[in-house]
């Protein structure tokens, strides 16, 4: 039975998006990430804030890490974001991912999103639908 750190490690080495993210994997416990990443200027939206997209997508990787790492394949059933405080350029997000229901059949998670300054800055809460498939 593979650990849920291989199983995370697995799913990051194919997954591109994280990478062109430059999302950094912090700590992974079952039902449980930690992520950061630095926010680049091509982030930025036309506000001169971080893109929504960029914060969901950290957001999303960190609740696709927490939900899959025991080695069930699950994906998005529903999720939702809640944007609190403006993030800029260089600023350093850690999203951290913490399982609230760990069914049968779904998992409902919260996303908190913090800078670097301890400020939480996005809520993101998403549940999951586990199916029958492994990842390894």
């Amino acid at each position: 039975m593979p650990t849920p750190q291989q199983v995370v490690a697995h799913m990051m080495k194919h997954d591109l998006f994280s990478q062109w993210l430059g999302i950094e994997v912090l700590e992974i416990k079952e039902g449980y990430s930690k992520l950061k990443m630095t926010i680049r200027p091509e982030m930025i939206n036309g506000f001169g804030i971080i893109h929504g997209g960029i914060a969901f997508s950290l957001s999303d990787s960190a609740f696709a890490f927490a939900c899959n790492n025991r080695n069930v394949l699950s994906v998005a059933l529903d999720t939702s974001i809640n944007f609190l405080k403006p993030v800029h350029a260089g600023d350093e997000l850690t999203a951290e991912a913490l399982e609230l229901h760990n069914g049968k059949s779904t998992g409902l998670y919260q996303i908190t999103v913090s800078n670097q300054h301890h400020h939480t800055v996005a809520l993101f809460k998403g549940t999951c639908f586990r199916t029958n498939k492994t990842l390894l």
